[in-house]
């Protein structure tokens, strides 16, 4: 009985730091349309600041979260103001893009002042606790709860009582009725991107205080939670938020006491998953209610595609097959191979992202699937590794396919959280089935590539089988895209309403685009598992989900050429500033912007 209250009292606790997450993410949303990724980022800032303010400046604990208020809020307004608003016009793939790569600039940012070093957070209460039944509650439990019980009621005092309270409501309601009405909608999207990222700093702090414990890598963690219990609640619907947020506390605490701490995040995703194909609006919505999404339209940004001259694609091919015979560089030919197989990546999403409209954010786990299928295939049953990569690219369009299907009858943003769901879903999966995927300890000693019974050690040899097989997809996608196939994706692309009303199988063809893009990517990553003779759960992580897309969006939507640009692009530039690691990231990141606001047709254009 003792354990089981204190799992319910944590639950709580932890419910209430997901609500100031959930609830600021719903803010957003609410009147943006904006799924906003960043908002774990400032959440880490506000732990940060929070510990700066703690452990540096000794500032009593009132004072503490003044301060992680005020700061968090105007990077909150700043975000909004140089990051959002200048894309206002732009495709909806844009802005959503472009708070990934503020994600990253903040989180590398953090990383780069406070080293990756985890920071405890020291207690400046005390230490004591109230015995109730057979359980606990401490002063941090009970200082946690009242500051969220304290922060729903002034933001429900605030949209209900206040001016600008109201014209947040109008603007979420019907944004262009509320400009028409001189509603100041872009003051208040900043005003909303102030509170919603105070509540998140607090958030961070608090957590910090609870676990004892920050580091700048916690923000995508709590993101994912805050999109969770948001989803669970309804997108956009604050008082929603706050009950998801903590029915998604409880039911984390209690899979713990079931089942060990690594299954805390696979609860959570299977709860999104199952919201999202049941009841997509979330549980406090009307069944007959639309979800808060255009039902028609893509991600993709409409422009004329640039056509390369036969004879420069020629001269380009000639020039990357010959390449290891004119350069004496090992580094250089090995980074090469990697940017054929993110191309082999970029081309699965550009198929299923640029030409069917499904925007993935989980295609890591496709990646996952067809690396542990051949890597286990080889060494479990010793079948020959040609053979185990063909059927790495099988199992994960197949497996992905069926993972993926119920997404099938989602749009816009829900498709893009559905697929991160199922992405992390597989890397849990990956994590605790021991007895398949040996757990954490991943898979070692997988055999090497090897080719009409030759193994290949060679740099060279590795870097034109990688090429060969990049080159092969490509043509094959090409051939696809050109046909009745790839002409009736783009219809589904375009306007999926008129498709259906033509009499297309929408599951169908999203199916079939899936299924393509699942052996694309999964032989991507049975060859990355076989060149490197190791993988384990997080080695195809969620990162290099953003990267393919990137790569998409770099390149053209549905652009083959394109995706194979991209990578070019995104996987050398680096190795340009290879001498300086730290801030890869952060020159990614701020690439990522850059890219999503000055050219996010690609720069080959959409096809």
């Amino acid at each position: 009985m003792t354990s089981w209250f204190d799992h319910t009292i944590n639950g709580l606790i932890i419910g209430n730091i997901y609500a100031l997450l959930a609830v600021g993410l719903a803010l957003i949303f609410g009147v943006s349309r904006l799924i906003n990724f960043a908002h774990g980022s400032v959440y880490v800032v506000g732990a940060y600041v929070g510990w700066v303010a703690v452990s540096v400046l000794h500032t009593p604990f009132p004072l503490t979260l003044v301060i992680v208020v005020a700061l968090t809020a105007v990077l909150g307004v700043v975000v909004e103001r140089f990051g959002i608003r200048p894309l206002a016009g732009a495709p909806r793939i844009a802005p959503l893009l472009a708070t990934i790569g503020l994600s990253f600039v903040l989180d590398q940012t953090v990383q780069i002042l406070f080293s990756p070093d985890p920071r405890a957070v020291p207690m400046q209460l005390p230490n004591w606790r109230v015995a109730i039944g057979g359980g606990s509650i401490g002063v941090l439990d009970l200082l946690i709860g009242g500051i969220g019980i304290t922060a729903a009621s002034a933001l429900f005092a605030f949209l209900k009582l206040t001016k600008w309270g109201w014209a947040v409501r109008a603007t979420a309601l019907d944004r262009d009725a509320a400009r028409a009405m001189g509603v100041d909608v872009d003051k208040v999207n900043s005003i909303v991107f102030a509170v919603a990222s105070g509540l998140g700093g607090v958030g961070g702090v608090l957590v910090g205080m609870y676990y004892n414990v920050i580091t700048p890598t916690m923000g995508f963690e709590a993101t994912l939670k805050g999109i969770v219990a948001e989803v669970v609640g309804g997108v956009g619907n604050v008082p929603g938020a706050i009950v998801g947020s903590l029915l998604l506390g409880i039911i984390e605490s209690y899979g713990v006491a079931l089942l060990g701490t690594s299954y805390r995040n696979l609860f959570a995703f299977i709860l999104l998953i199952v919201i999202l194909v049941l009841r997509p609006n979330g549980l406090f919505a009307s069944r007959r209610q639309l979800p808060p999404e255009p039902m028609t339209g893509t991600f993709v940004a409409p422009s004329r595609p640039v056509r390369l001259p036969v004879p420069l694609v020629a001269a380009a091919a000639a020039l990357a097959i010959a390449l290891p015979l004119l350069v004496d560089s090992g580094y250089l030919i090995q980074t090469l191979t990697n940017v054929w197989l993110y191309a082999l990546l970029g081309l699965s999403l550009t198929l299923v992202a640029g030409t069917s409209g499904q925007v993935s954010l989980g295609h890591a786990a496709l990646l996952a699937i067809g690396g542990y299928t051949s890597a286990l295939l080889a060494l479990n049953l010793g079948w020959p590794v040609w053979l185990t990569l063909f059927c790495g690219g099988l199992v994960a369009a197949a497996l992905g396919t069926l993972l993926v299907s119920p997404a099938f009858r989602l749009r816009g943003h829900y498709v893009s959280i559905a697929t991160l769901g199922i992405g992390e879903i597989v890397a849990l999966v990956i994590l605790n089935w021991e007895s398949v995927t040996r757990g954490p300890i991943g898979v070692a000693g997988i055999p090497p590539l090897s080719l009409f019974g030759y193994e290949l050690y060679d740099t060279n040899a590795i870097y034109w089988f990688a090429l060969a097989l990049m080159a092969a997809l490509a043509l094959l996608q090409l051939r696809l895209l050109g046909s009745h196939l790839g002409r009736t994706l783009r219809a589904v692309r375009d306007d999926d309403v008129a498709a259906r009303s033509f009499g297309i199988g929408l599951n169908r063809y999203k199916g079939l685009a899936f299924a393509f893009g699942g052996f694309f990517a999964g032989l991507s990553g049975a060859f990355t598992a076989h060149m490197y003779s190791y993988i384990n759960h997080e080695t195809f992580n969620t990162q290099i989900s953003v990267l393919a897309l990137t790569i998409a969006i770099l390149g053209g939507m549905g652009n083959v050429g394109g995706a194979i640009l991209g990578s070019l692009a995104l996987i050398g530039l680096p190795e340009v500033f290879r001498v300086a690691a730290e801030y890869r990231i952060l020159l990614y990141g701020i690439a990522l912007l850059l890219l999503v606001r000055f050219r996010p047709q690609g720069l080959l254009g959409t096809v």
